[in-house]
């Protein structure tokens, strides 16, 4: 995995360079050098440099600090430069310190499975709200059946499917599980119906909304 930093400056008349005309410069980071400017960040490395070659274009890039112990933060990448105060390179620090957690997180689970997830969380609420018009009125239709595919859940009223699996990571709204079928997919909180054990590679059973289900084909 790999961070791009998008570099803009002020031209001379005043504006500023616009990405969206071509202008400005683009630099890909790798993950260890990130850790590299995140030790300098925390004053652990007083300085850390560079060079990266695209298109047999070099770009020299360094972090320094100023001598002293108020000294700012320099930083030079080709002809853009920055210099952070306190308040601006510990923001930076936090910045960097959240996207490294989050590129190790990602790259480490089912690439296809957060990939889907990621692309089908913003249409989450709106697949639970027409689900749930659509099960009022066939419910109507059903009383009395004995169908032990899904459960009829009282508390929202939508049909949910018990599976046991195991939680293999974890985010703030999202759940990646393992089914025992050795398939996996990233299951929104708000889709789960039944309290759960956060231990990672725990086998247990979780009540899930059976559309998401079936939109994975996890069941048919």
């Amino acid at each position: 995995p790999y961070l791009f930093f998008k570099l803009i400056k002020s031209k001379g008349d005043g504006t500023w360079e616009k990405p969206s005309r071509g202008e400005g410069k683009t630099i890909k980071f790798s993950l260890e050098e990130i850790v590299c400017i995140i030790h300098v960040l925390k004053k652990e490395l007083p300085s850390w440099s560079s060079f990266h070659t695209f298109k047999d274009k070099k770009t020299q890039i360094s972090f320094r600090w100023e001598e002293g112990e108020k000294g700012k933060l320099w930083i030079h990448i080709g002809g853009y430069s920055k210099v952070l105060n306190h308040a601006q390179f510990k923001i930076l620090e936090m910045l960097l310190n959240h996207i490294l957690k989050e590129k190790i997180e990602f790259s480490t689970t089912n690439l296809s499975s957060t990939k889907r997830f990621l692309r089908n969380q913003s249409k989450v609420q709106i697949q639970e709200d027409f689900v749930t018009e659509k099960i009022n009125l066939t419910d109507l239709n059903n009383k009395g059946k004995n169908n032990h595919a899904t459960i009829d859940n009282p508390e929202n009223n939508k049909k949910t499917k018990e599976l046991n699996g195991s939680i293999k990571s974890e985010t703030e709204k999202a759940l990646l599980i393992q089914f025992e079928n050795n398939s996996e997919l990233w299951i929104p909180k708000s889709t789960i119906h039944s309290k759960f054990n956060n231990t990672k590679k725990v086998v247990q059973n979780f009540m899930i909304d059976s559309w998401i289900l079936k939109k994975n084909k996890i069941i048919s």
